[in-house]
């Protein structure tokens, strides 16, 4: 990964706050042309600093009222990519991690109904050949959700 300067970084400290900034204020802020922006926000994402960029839909407004967090024990760790393969067809899971811990993976999802969710747990997620247990932490708010702070000074 290529190592950023401190216009990168402003420019990445003022797109964390507000994604739909438009580059000629972003460029105003940090005192370079609008063009200069454009420049280095595509090289941020083609040296993959910047992971896209999109929209948070709030899951409520589509009937998603139930946030997980299953953590899964695999049979074997090797089997992770495997099980990944049968995850990423199950469209209610939104984030996936191979972890270190009491889990070998930590999957986030959400729900309509406690009905839908024991259906995601015991057909679809236990099914999976390797998935031996399966613990569900179901979020009751989520009080944080934030970008990575950027330090301007190092």
């Amino acid at each position: 990964m290529e190592k950023i300067d401190n216009l990168d970084k402003k420019i990445l400290s003022i797109l964390s706050t507000n994604a739909r900034i438009p580059f000629k204020d972003v460029a105003s802020e940090c005192n370079v042309s609008r063009a200069a922006i454009h420049q280095r926000v595509q090289k941020l994402m083609e040296d993959g600093i910047i992971m896209g960029s999109g929209f948070d839909i709030n899951p409520k407004s589509l009937g998603y009222s139930i946030c997980t967090y299953v953590g899964i024990t695999l049979e074997r760790g090797n089997m992770y990519k495997q099980v990944v393969g049968r995850l990423i067809h199950i469209p209610e899971i939104v984030e996936c991690h191979f972890t270190t811990g009491p889990y070998t993976m930590l999957i986030k999802l959400y729900a309509r109904s406690n009905e839908q969710l024991m259906d995601l747990l015991n057909n679809q997620l236990q099914g999976i050949p390797g998935v031996v247990a399966t613990e569900t932490l179901i979020s009751l708010e989520q009080s944080v959700k934030r970008e990575i702070p950027i330090n301007l000074s190092e």
